[in-house]
């Protein structure tokens, strides 16, 4: 069983949540471009989180996805999250998006691969705004000159490694730059600040109590289906538990990610 376990959270890690995430876009995609069509998409300054937000396209990667509100660990399973103290992509200032590198989807994958010239898409409720990436940066390395005024600024972020896990073992944040002449104005009244489960590489240890919820519902799960072998075929009871199974383990994988980093 703790091998099973064990193997269901890797390939949903790594397969089986890439197709999540691509359902995910899916439907934030047509909910988008309604919102966008009848002039009721979001302009800020607050947006409940997990709404669509500004659709994201860097020509370069043959990257397009729906940004959403949020950027915990929870949030950034569906795509890549508008951190909610910063305006939103496309306004005057600088805004800060974060997505995951290797896990569901990995949108920002080949986010290192962007060099300076490159051009970043953003499509909101105020209209087009097209990027040209400045550089990718590292922990460490300088922050960029403040934007001029009227320019609008997009900070991609993700998580970069080393070695052969990489991938699943990040070390650090990446970041790229991109800047435009011109952005839509924002409103006031942003958020000051987020929580720390909302920062970058950070977790959100508030999904413990959600996962020994879903553990316990496993637990019965076996229960039952023990319970049920000694009334009932075994061929009958399998047919009947292996959905709930298969949905429970979704359900609980998805709960467990949150306790990795919100860019992993």
């Amino acid at each position: 069983m703790v091998a099973l376990v064990c193997l269901w959270t890797a390939a949903q890690l790594l397969f089986l949540g890439a197709l999540s995430h691509e359902r995910a876009q899916e439907l934030l995609y047509r909910d988008f471009r309604t919102q966008v069509a009848s002039a009721t998409a979001p302009i800020g300054p607050i947006v409940p989180v997990g709404d669509p937000v500004a659709l994201l396209s860097v020509p370069r990667l043959g990257l397009q996805e729906v940004v959403v509100e949020g950027t915990a660990s929870g949030d950034t399973l569906v795509g890549p999250g508008h951190r909610r103290d910063t305006v939103l992509p496309g306004q005057v200032g600088t805004s800060v998006v974060y997505g995951r590198a290797a896990t569901y989807g990995g949108p920002f994958g080949d986010l290192t691969e962007l060099r300076a010239g490159d051009t970043i898409e953003v499509t909101g409720a105020q209209g087009e705004v097209a990027f040209t990436v400045r550089g990718v940066r590292r922990a460490g390395d300088p922050l960029p000159a403040p934007a001029e005024e009227g320019a609008a600024r997009l900070t991609l972020v993700t998580a970069e490694g080393e070695g052969r896990f990489a991938a699943i073992a990040p070390e650090s944040a990446v970041y790229v730059d991109a800047d435009a002449r011109e952005g839509f104005p924002a409103p006031p009244g942003r958020p000051l600040a987020v929580p720390d489960s909302e920062k970058a590489m950070a977790s959100d240890a508030g999904a413990m109590p959600l996962l020994a919820l879903h553990l316990a519902l496993l637990v019965a799960l076996v229960l039952g289906v023990l319970s049920a072998r000694q009334r009932w075929s075994t061929y009958l009871v399998w047919v009947v538990a292996s959905p709930l199974a298969l949905a429970l383990s979704w359900a609980t994988t998805d709960v467990a990610v949150r306790l990795l980093p919100n860019v992993l």
